[in-house]
């Protein structure tokens, strides 16, 4: 549905986030990630492999503010599949769920993960929802996923700024700016006051996709504010 977002670099990601770790939590994260890199994936019933016991515990061995980062490393050196993934989020609290999602565009090549963005999409943690519309929603999320998805963004408060990609896809979609127009007006009969966030996105579809242009809202017209 759009061009491959730019691929984060996990190097850089680990040399951010080392040096933002006092030597204790630095001495974790190394054991953690060389045990992660070492690890083979596996779905075969048994114990988990020592990686995933570092993943539950990141929170109180490097923080709570960088705990999602260090888990996403963690996912990323393991090379952790879709069914890994899965059980994860599935068995996860809302920082690893959070976590997992965060980690798809590192993990995961093709939309076989798909399923776990939508799951979260139905969630009412905000952060959660924020962790869902990133890279990976951009570039495998279809049409109608995608625009619902903003939507979310907007019934919940996460800012838009969340949604990775939101210019390129937003350009010249105009179900989506009769989505969002609908939401205003629904909003504006309730006495609500209409996001700003939800006006900014609207001008982003007034914008022509490079060699196509725009498609118009359906029904036709102008817009009405």
């Amino acid at each position: 549905p759009t061009s491959a977002p730019p691929q984060p670099d996990p190097a850089a990601i680990r040399r951010t986030l080392a040096g933002q770790l006092d030597a204790d939590a630095r001495a974790w994260l190394d054991t953690a990630l060389t045990e992660a890199a070492e690890a083979v994936d596996d779905t075969a019933a048994g114990p988990p492999p020592a990686w995933e016991r570092r993943f539950a515990e990141a929170g109180r061995r490097v923080g709570a503010d960088h705990a999602d980062t260090a888990r996403v490393l963690l996912l990323h050196a393991a090379g952790a599949g879709t069914a890994t993934l899965t059980r994860l989020y599935q068995e996860g609290s809302g920082a690893e769920r959070r976590a997992v999602l965060d980690a798809l565009a590192l993990t995961v090549e093709g939309p076989g993960a798909v399923g776990l963005v939508e799951d979260a999409l139905r969630a009412n943690d905000t952060g959660i929802v924020a962790a869902a519309v990133g890279p990976y929603a951009a570039l495998h999320l279809d049409a109608h996923a995608w625009r619902h998805a903003v939507l979310k963004c907007l019934f919940t408060g996460v800012p838009l700024t969340a949604v990775a990609q939101l210019a390129e896809r937003a350009a010249g979609d105009g179900e989506l700016d009769r989505m969002l127009a609908d939401f205003a007006d629904e909003r504006a009969a309730a006495g609500r006051a209409v996001p700003a966030d939800l006006t900014a996105a609207r001008a982003l579809t007034d914008a022509a996709p490079p060699g196509r242009t725009a498609t118009p809202p359906a029904g036709g017209g102008a817009k009405e504010n």
